[in-house]
Parts: structure tokens; C-alpha cells; sequence
């Protein structure tokens, strides 16, 4: 026996296009924004901010793969871009489990921090500067709630000590 389906209402519909359209065109902004500037896209920007912010410059490559919520063969790609525009190398662990850093180059942090203020402006002037201090809030108690739901789910174990070196 099918189960019940309760269609979205007008409301919730339009709340949904919305989210949606959002989504694809501010992250397709932003990435022509860092390709033009900078001359990486948006998923290597977040990749070498992700390394900045953590210890050493450095993370497991399982746990920077949570952390982008992608998929592993999906970071290996972007870290092997990265290693050959010299922004990223990737060290074995040594004496502990098994795997693969990646760490943050010298230049890469370099390239990160001469990307990082067209970034924020594109930011701000595409989302932040349009919403009120109040829509600001909701967005991100809202989105928080959703985020927090999916997460609890258990598929991304190395995610939340990550979202809490970033907030």
C-alpha cells in the first residue's frame, strides 16, 4: 500500500522555489565571481578556507569531504586541482589510523587571502546587504534547524566539530 503524500501547500511551495532558485543562482554567482577574481571556483575557495581554519592548516581527507558535504571521490578531484596549482599537498598519517591529509600550502593561503575580500563583497552585496537584520535571523535560525535535522541523521560523523571551528 502507497503511502499518504501531503503535496505542499501555495505557501510552502513558493517558500520551496524560492529556497531552491536561491541556492543554484547564489552559488553560480560566487563561483563566476571567484573564477573571474581569483581564478578558483567556489568549491576550491571553500576547500582551502576549510584548511585555513583548521589546526595546522591541515584535515583528514575524509573529514574535508564531510565538512564540503561531498563525496570523497569528489574531494580527492578538487584537492588534486589544488596540489597542481601548488595550494594544497597531501601528506600520509603517520602513527595513528590509516589515511590522507590534505594541508594547506603557503601560497595557497596566500591565494586564499588575496580571493577572501571579493568573496565577502560578493557575499554581501548578493545575500547580506539584501535581507533585514530580522530576515538575516530567520534565514539562518531556520536553515540552522534544517542543517541540524539532516545532521542528526548521522550520515556526516565529522561534520559538527567542523561547523563549530567555523561559526
Amino acid at each position: 500500500m502507497a503511502e499518504q503524500v501531503e503535496w505542499l501547500s501555495e505557501d510552502e511551495m513558493k517558500a520551496w522555489l524560492a529556497f531552491f532558485a536561491t541556492a543554484a543562482l547564489l552559488d553560480r554567482k560566487l563561483d563566476q565571481q571567484l573564477k573571474d577574481e581569483a581564478g578558483l571556483t567556489h568549491v576550491q575557495y571553500e576547500v582551502l578556507s576549510r584548511l585555513s581554519e583548521a589546526p595546522n592548516r591541515e584535515l583528514r581527507m575524509t573529514e574535508l569531504a564531510e565538512t564540503l558535504f561531498t563525496t570523497q571521490s569528489g574531494t580527492t578531484y578538487q584537492i588534486s586541482q589544488l596540489e597542481k596549482a601548488g595550494y594544497v599537498r597531501r601528506r600520509e598519517c603517520r602513527g595513528g589510523p590509516r589515511g590522507v591529509w590534505a594541508v594547506l600550502t603557503d601560497a595557497g593561503f596566500e591565494v586564499l587571502k588575496e580571493a577572501a575580500p571579493g568573496h565577502v563583497r560578493a557575499v554581501r552585496k548578493l545575500l547580506i546587504d539584501v535581507l533585514t537584520t530580522d530576515e538575516l535571523n530567520a534565514v539562518a535560525s531556520g536553515l540552522g534547524r534544517v542543517r541540524d535535522r539532516i545532521l542528526a541523521q548521522g550520515d556526516y560523523p565529522g561534520v559538527s566539530a567542523a561547523l563549530g571551528r567555523r561559526s
